[in-house]
C-alpha cells in the first residue's frame, strides 16, 4: 500500500470492485479498503447475476479481487475511520485524506464510496439468527429456492401486502402475518382471499427454529404456525461511518410518506454533492441487486476516470504533468 493514489474506493463488494476494475484498466492507481463484511454474506448464493448464478457471495468477491489485482489495484483489509479534504496540489484542485483503523493515512485525488448498507431487521426474537437462510427478504433473490413451500410473510411496511402477492406467485402455501392490520387494506385482503392466502392479524412473538432450520412462528396469543421460510422486510441503512468529514451523509428514502431506508444521494453518474466524491451500490441504492450494484460501480468508476482526465488536461495546460496519482512541475 502506498501513501498516495488517484482513487480510494471505500468498500470491496461488487460495486467497489467494479469501480476499481474499470479504473485499474484505465491505468489509474487505486486502493480498495475492504472491511470484509458484505451485506449479502449470510446468503448461500448470488442470484439473477447472469454468468454467476448461484455463486456464493464471498466466492464472487474472491474472483473480483483476483481480477482487479491483474490491473495493479491494491486492496487492504480494514475500515475507514475518518476522511477529510486535503490541500490541493499543482496537479489537481481536489484531494482527500483517509485514515484507516490501522492508523495508516492515505491521500487520493478522488473517492468512491461503495461501503454498502446494513440491514436493520424487525424486532422479533429469533428472526435475526435466521436472516439470509430461513428468513428472506426478496422473492427475486430467494423465491426459486423456497418455491412450493410453506412461506410466511411478515407485513411491517406499506409494501408488505404487495410483497405477499409476489410470494404467492411462487407457492400456493402463503400465510400473511399483519403485525398492524392497517397495513393490509380491503383491496389487498380481497386479493389474498382470491389467491388462497391466509391472514393472521396481530403480533408475531418469535421465530421458531430447530437448530439451524426455521420451523415456524409463535403468535402473540401463543399459537404456532408451521413454516418452511419467513419473508420479512428490513430497513437498509447506508454505511457512512467515517465520512462525516467529507460532508457525506445518508438521507431518508421514502415510500409515500413512510421512511424505508437511508442512502447517499447521487446523480446518474454516481456523483455526490461533494466535488470529487462518488458513490455506488447499496450505499446509494438500497434495493439494488448485486448485478445492479456492479453496473453502478462501473458507471461511477468511468465517471471518476473522466473527471481525472479533465483535471489532468487542465494541469497540462498549466504546465503541470501528472502520473499515477503524483504531480510534478
Amino acid at each position: 500500500m502506498r501513501d498516495t493514489y488517484d482513487v480510494i474506493v471505500i468498500g470491496g463488494g461488487s460495486a467497489g470492485l467494479a469501480a476499481a476494475l474499470i479504473l485499474g484498466r484505465s491505468r489509474r492507481s487505486v486502493l480498495v479498503v475492504d472491511a470484509g463484511d458484505p451485506r449479502n454474506a449470510p446468503a448461500a448464493g448470488v442470484h439473477n447475476y447472469l454468468g454467476q448464478e448461484g455463486t456464493p457471495p464471498l466466492e464472487l468477491t474472491r474472483i473480483g479481487r483476483a481480477e482487479v489485482a491483474r490491473y495493479g489495484v491494491d486492496i487492504t483489509s480494514g475500515r475507514l475511520v475518518a476522511a477529510s479534504p486535503a490541500p490541493a496540489s499543482d496537479a489537481d484542485e481536489v484531494a482527500f485524506t483517509a485514515t484507516l483503523d490501522s492508523g495508516a493515512q492515505v491521500t487520493a485525488r478522488r473517492v468512491v464510496v461503495a461501503s454498502g448498507a446494513a440491514d436493520v431487521l424487525p424486532d422479533v426474537p429469533g428472526l435475526a439468527e435466521q436472516w439470509g437462510r430461513g428468513v428472506v427478504h426478496c422473492p427475486f433473490c430467494h423465491g426459486w429456492e423456497i418455491r412450493d413451500r410453506r412461506i410466511g410473510v411478515l407485513v411491517t411496511t406499506p409494501s408488505g401486502a404487495h410483497q405477499a402477492l409476489l410470494w404467492r406467485a411462487l407457492s400456493e402455501h402463503v400465510t400473511v402475518f399483519a403485525t398492524d392490520p392497517a397495513l393490509v387494506d380491503d383491496t389487498a385482503r380481497a386479493g389474498f382471499d382470491a389467491g388462497g392466502v391466509r391472514v393472521h392479524d396481530g403480533p408475531v412473538a418469535r421465530v421458531l427454529s430447530d437448530g439451524d432450520v426455521l420451523t415456524g412462528v409463535e403468535l402473540g396469543d401463543g399459537t404456532t404456525v408451521a413454516l418452511d421460510a419467513l419473508a420479512a422486510a428490513s430497513s437498509a441503512e447506508a454505511r457512512v461511518d467515517g465520512l462525516e468529514g467529507l460532508g457525506i451523509v445518508a438521507e431518508d428514502v421514502l415510500m409515500g410518506d413512510v421512511r424505508i431506508a437511508g442512502a447517499v444521494t447521487v446523480d446518474g453518474m454516481g456523483k455526490t454533492s461533494v466535488r470529487g466524491v462518488y458513490a455506488a451500490g447499496n450505499v446509494a441504492s438500497p434495493m439494488a441487486t448485486v448485478i445492479g450494484s456492479s453496473a453502478a460501480g462501473t458507471q461511477a468508476g468511468a465517471a471518476v476516470h473522466g473527471d481525472l482526465v479533465q483535471a489532468d488536461l487542465a494541469a497540462a495546460l498549466a504546465g503541470v504533468t501528472t502520473r499515477a496519482g503524483q504531480s510534478t512541475r
